[in-house]
Formats: C-alpha cells, structure tokens, sequence
C-alpha cells in the first residue's frame, strides 16, 4: 500500500482506477448520443475494502456531468452509489428498455 492517492482516467470505454502504480479496477460504459451508460465495476480482490470502488464511480460520474452528457446507472453498483448519494440527481437518467438493448447489443 502506498500514501499517493489514487488517479482515476477515462480509457475510452472505461474508466480506471490506479492505486500505487497498478490498475485496482474499472467501471465500463457505453455511450449513446449525451448519455454514459455505466453498466459494470469491477476490483480486484487484493484492493477489496479501501473504498476504490466509491472514489472511482464518484470521479467518473463527475467527469461525464462535466462534459455535459446525461448519466445511466444500469450497473448495480453505480445504481446503488446515485441511490445514497444525490450528488447526481440533476444528470441522471432512468434505465429504460431501449438502454438495456443498447448494452446488450454492445461490444464489450
């Protein structure tokens, strides 16, 4: 473990979570005209109960609100995070059908 922070970066159709030089995790999204659609985060296991999960969802939320673009909670964790904290009602969007297919028929 070390004292730096973790960084957060926008890998195109994830964002990334590096703590202490090593990739800890990711939350992949999919985007549709001014909507991200968050669909999966994943840690690993060794970086399991540090809270990287919570500073990573909460940096990538910030930055899509940021570019403008609308928020879509379909990964349960990202769901449950916007459902606690309502940081993000003003961008979010509701999971619908259409996004559903959207995810489905994405490549991933």
């Amino acid at each position: 473990m070390t004292d730096a922070q973790p960084t957060v970066a926008d890998a195109g159709d994830r964002y990334t979570i590096t703590d202490g030089g090593e990739v800890a995790g990711f939350t992949r999204y999919v985007d549709s005209g001014n909507r991200r659609i968050f669909f999966h985060t994943e840690i690993e296991d060794r970086f399991a109960g540090r809270g990287l999960a919570r500073t990573l969802v909460e940096r990538a939320l910030d930055h899509t609100r940021g570019l403008g673009m609308r928020i879509v909670p379909v990964c349960p964790y990202v769901h449950g995070y916007v459902d606690r904290h309502h940081d993000f009602d003003d961008a979010l969007d509701p999971v619908t059908p259409e996004i559903l297919e959207i995810v489905r028929t994405s490549q991933y």
